[in-house]
């Protein structure tokens, strides 16, 4: 294993409660250091000159200029990692490099997803559990004529649509796939996902409360099979 590297970090934002949620996420992992906290992009802007930092926690909409507006006026960006309650700007975070887009109310294992892509993106192995990132593991799929990479922990489930499947995922518009269930089930590690409908297989990491007939998925609610629910407890351990 790698030796853990601490990033210095910052936050960006100009609401108090919600850079109160970060702190607490990044008080409780091993690999960060928070040095400051700026509410407004101005004053990160003059900060940033006497205290450099690794990565920013960002907000985009804020008073006077946005958090794209700060990234324009600066000349050395430090790694981004966004945080923004909005999904509207998330192709347009990634024109900025940014490692991640989070969406606010921010998730505890999301967060560390985030974080470990930045100390991947640094040169480090995960920083909590010494295994490889579960973000560095992809497969391609073709869509629309050209092959695109996605990230298996940004993957929250998969949906049947007659002769195409759908992918549903994190901070990105729906991916339609031509391909079966069977034949994409198989692309995909069964140690994280299960196949619980015959139309659904979703990411177990994603899975936030169930019972004998559904999941949830954030807003989303999926249907269980009555084959399936032995599966489906086995594999949540519960």
């Amino acid at each position: 294993m790698s030796q853990t590297t601490i990033l210095k970090c910052a936050i960006v934002d100009d609401s108090r409660l919600q850079r109160l949620a970060i702190v607490k996420l990044i008080e409780g992992h091993p690999a960060l250091d928070l040095i400051a906290e700026w509410n407004n992009a101005i004053e990160t802007k003059n900060g940033l000159l006497d205290t450099p930092v690794d990565l920013l926690f960002l907000d985009i909409e804020m008073p006077i200029l946005t958090g794209f507006d700060l990234l324009d006026d600066l000349e050395h960006k430090p790694k981004i990692i966004f945080v923004t309650g909005k999904t509207k700007y998330a192709f347009k975070a990634f024109d900025y490099d940014a490692i991640d887009y989070l969406r606010k109310p921010l998730k505890k294992d999301r967060f560390y997803a985030a974080v470990d892509k930045a100390l991947v993106s640094s040169g480090t192995s995960a920083a909590v559990t010494g295994q490889v990132v579960p973000e560095e593991e992809f497969i391609f799929v073709k869509s629309n004529l050209k092959k695109r990479k996605i990230y298996l922990n940004n993957l929250k489930y998969v949906e049947a649509l007659g002769d195409y499947v759908k992918l549903i995922m994190d901070n990105s518009d729906p991916v339609i796939v031509l391909a079966t269930m069977k034949s994409f089930e198989a692309q995909l590690p069964e140690d994280r996902f299960l196949r619980v409908h015959k139309s659904y297989i979703v990411n177990l990491q994603k899975v936030e409360r169930f019972n004998s007939r559904n999941i949830e998925i954030e807003s989303d609610q999926i249907p269980v099979s009555r084959h399936k629910k032995a599966a489906l407890s086995e594999a949540l351990g519960a």
